[in-house]
């Protein structure tokens, strides 16, 4: 008698593991230009939340900012990849971030089903921030209205996964003096995970992964060990700006969250399929042979 094959396990079933847990997801500019790959972002997100998964999504936006400065005549400029924000470049950047990219996102959630809910850093203080600097040398350069996070109401947050919602969040933050900062996406992505204490911080860019040599595909890392970054960014495998981005997820896991995925988000379902397959390049605490600076 023939031997009765055993079930082959759905492999969609392995994320029910996270059911009740919280994945921040930092949704970032160049993606949202890739229509296609939207489309199935939001149908990734809608599937988690089946799965009883909480989500909070941090956008950016700096193409779009860039774009609008320029139909206003404002010329775009970075310090350290930092955009240089005086009054009226933090006008056009609230009015995109908050006001164009929020609202349309959150609106494509609900369309499709999703209980979404867009909100502004500003909207019940949920990003408390001081205004930043940038040090070189023994010179200090005063880059505007860019701010550090140094709160997130937490609680407020927590209430609305309570409610079923996905808060679809604005990295602008605010002082208590009525100041309005802009916020790189990536840190605000950062401290609201810590804050959240959340299971997964995902990136979502548009590379795969970490390089040992951007201009070999095959050479991503996999797996990052938290106390491996520095010495990845002294041999400078790490360089550029992934630098603050590798950097920014490190200290999220220092401070709370389990562990990072950087993912690329072009690809069609990235979430599912990355998340399962364990793609693109995951920071944690766990140990790993270091690699070798590529020649």
């Amino acid at each position: 008698m023939k031997k009765m094959q055993e079930p082959i396990e759905d492999p969609l079933s392995k994320l029910t593991q996270y059911s009740g847990k919280t994945f921040v997801i930092k949704y970032g500019g160049s993606i949202m230009k890739n229509k296609k790959a939207e489309e199935a972002f939001i149908k990734d997100v809608k599937y988690l939340r089946k799965l009883g998964i909480n989500i909070v999504i941090v956008h950016g936006g700096g193409p779009e900012i860039s774009r609008w400065l320029e139909l206003s005549g404002i010329e775009s400029r970075f310090v350290d990849g930092l955009r240089v924000t005086d009054e009226k470049v933090i006008e056009i950047v609230q009015m995109v971030l908050s006001g164009k990219i929020n609202k349309k996102l959150s609106l494509q959630f609900n369309i499709d089903g999703v209980n979404a809910v867009g909100l502004s850093g500003v909207d019940n203080k949920l990003i408390e921030a001081t205004k930043k600097y940038v040090y070189k040398g023994n010179e200090t350069i005063d880059i505007g209205y860019v701010g550090k996070v140094t709160k997130v109401n937490s609680e407020f947050i927590k209430e609305l996964l309570k409610g079923g919602q996905v808060p679809v969040i604005a990295p602008i933050g605010c002082d208590n003096k009525g100041n309005v900062y802009n916020i790189n996406a990536d840190y605000a992505a950062a401290f609201i995970s810590s804050a959240l204490d959340a299971e997964k911080l995902i990136i979502l860019t548009d590379v795969e992964g970490v390089y040992r040599n951007i201009n070999d595909p095959q050479s991503i890392i996999h797996e990052i060990d938290i106390k491996d970054v520095n010495y990845y960014i002294k041999e400078e495998i790490i360089k550029g700006g992934m630098i603050p981005k590798v950097q920014c997820c490190a200290s999220a896991i220092e401070n709370g969250t389990k562990n990072v995925q950087l993912i690329d988000g072009r690809n069609d379902h990235c979430l599912i399929n990355d998340i399962l397959n364990y793609r693109g390049t995951i920071i944690s605490y766990r140990s790993g042979v270091k690699c070798q600076k590529a020649i």
